[in-house]
């Protein structure tokens, strides 16, 4: 369960970075700039999923490796 939040945690923390990469200097990678529903809110969006990977490398070190 550790390795996989933190496999999610990675992969939110690199399309966040991408997003707001995407934003502020117009490279044409990652996903959020994609989703249609997001238009107008992508940096929102992006700084939201860099919180959501700091806050899964948190739930990975808390939980106990057996």
């Amino acid at each position: 369960m550790k390795e996989l939040l933190g496999f999610i945690g990675f992969f939110a923390l690199v399309q966040g970075v991408a997003g707001l990469v995407h934003e502020f200097a117009d490279w044409d990678w990652g996903f959020v700039h994609r989703i249609g529903f997001l238009d107008g809110y992508e940096i929102y969006a992006s700084v939201a999923l860099v919180v959501l990977a700091l806050a899964l490398f948190a739930a990975a070190e808390s939980r106990k490796s057996r």
